[in-house]
């Protein structure tokens, strides 16, 4: 114990596994998932659901009787620990605060359960997330395959700070006030973000409202060709799709670019683009499956599924079609049908019109509205840096 510093008096160094049990997660076949749950499932945490706090917007469902013992059921207090991942993800954790639901954990998850007689459930949580802790874990990694592991019986044996119960709630205390107004300002930068985006969606309302008291609307479908994209193969995560160097572009790619799609984080191989179709730069993508309504601009020639749609005009400004597109997201929303999944259908995008002036008025609209959308998005760029700098 030579390397620990010296504690305040009343203060004692423990290792994890005098004050607290590690659980490590369950380990399951693909048949033993399941797309909805029912009276023989149990829903299933992933590293993919440890954030800064819970996300159990997407479960898994498994099998319940991959559930030997309770000690495996998730309660509040637990902290989820990424034990498999990354190396900058490993170790991240989160604290169970208001589970109401039953559910385990999978195999690249560890679960780190305290013991109430030495240890406050808060104080253990913000011990394990400081970046100290958190560097301490990812030295201990076994980095020997592309994925890093955290091995638990060493971390067992590392070493916390335990100061009366007392003073762990007056720590817990402080640090509960301070995240408490770091909080407020990421949500008021949140607002202004909001506030920006509002304000676009504001101009582009009065400019295409103006153009629909000028000109006359035309059907959709006369002006561009729409197509929906191709991915035939299945099941369609076949491994000999992927890892090529053609682009494939997915929903989440046209949701998170900015008016140009130049990033994408799959590739199709030569197989994957003969059962799929290769779309030239400045073909307009619009996701009609899952986030309904999201509209991009090929920067890149790309492939694209099912859930989303090429529009291209070989007569009109496809930036001016881009612009109006985004207009329509609320009213696809609206008219989206929902199963498994929100999603439309080329019928329904057949029923819209659009105000369509000459070219030179569309070019001098998409130069206007272009000017805006850059003053909006330094705006919307600074508030989220300032965000990410508080998280």
């Amino acid at each position: 114990m030579s390397e620990l510093y010296n504690l305040p008096d009343g203060w004692k160094w423990k290792t994890f596994d005098e004050v607290s049990t590690f659980i490590r997660g369950i380990t399951f076949k693909p048949n033993q998932k399941f797309e909805e749950p029912d009276e023989n499932t149990i829903f299933c945490f992933r590293t993919t659901n440890i954030q800064s706090e819970l996300d159990d917007s997407d479960l898994l469902n498994i099998d319940s009787t991959l559930v030997k013992s309770d000690e495996k059921i998730i309660i509040n207090g637990d902290i989820l620990i990424s034990s498999a991942n990354s190396l900058e993800l490993l170790g991240k954790c989160c604290l169970i605060k208001n589970i109401n639901y039953k559910a385990t954990l999978g195999g690249f998850i560890v679960c780190g359960r305290a013991n109430k007689k030495f240890l406050e459930t808060k104080y253990y949580y913000y011990f394990f997330s400081s970046e100290t802790n958190q560097n301490k874990m990812r030295n201990l990694a076994n980095k020997t395959t592309g994925i890093a592991n955290l091995p638990i019986k060493k971390v067992e044996k590392e070493y916390i700070p335990i100061p009366p119960l007392s003073e762990q709630q007056r720590i817990v205390s402080k640090l509960d006030l301070l995240f408490e107004k770091i909080d407020k300002s990421i949500a008021l930068h949140q607002k202004n973000m909001d506030e920006a985006n509002a304000f676009m969606g504001s101009v582009l309302n009065d400019v295409f409202g103006e153009l629909e008291e000028k000109y006359l609307k035309i059907p959709f479908f006369d002006i561009a060709d729409v197509n929906r994209g191709k991915s035939k193969h299945r099941p369609r995560n076949d491994k000999k799709l992927f890892g090529g160097s053609y682009p494939f572009i997915q929903t989440g790619d046209v949701r998170n670019a900015n008016k140009y799609i130049n990033t994408f984080t799959e590739t199709y191989s030569e197989f994957g683009l003969s059962q799929s179709r290769l779309w030239g730069k400045g073909t307009i993508c619009m996701t009609i499956a899952a986030n309904i309504g999201d509209v991009a601009i090929l920067g890149i020639d790309s492939c694209f599924p099912d859930s989303v749609v090429g529009i291209y005009s070989e007569n009109h400004s496809n930036d001016f079609i881009y612009y109006f597109l985004l207009t329509l997201k609320q009213q696809l929303e609206s008219e989206a049908t929902t199963t498994a999944q929100m999603n439309i259908n080329l019928k329904v995008l057949q029923t819209i019109d659009v105000p369509l002036p000459p070219l030179n008025i569309q070019q001098k609209i998409v130069k206007y509205l272009d000017e805006i959308s850059q003053k909006i998005e330094k705006i919307k760029q600074a508030q989220k840096a300032k965000m990410n700098s508080l998280k």
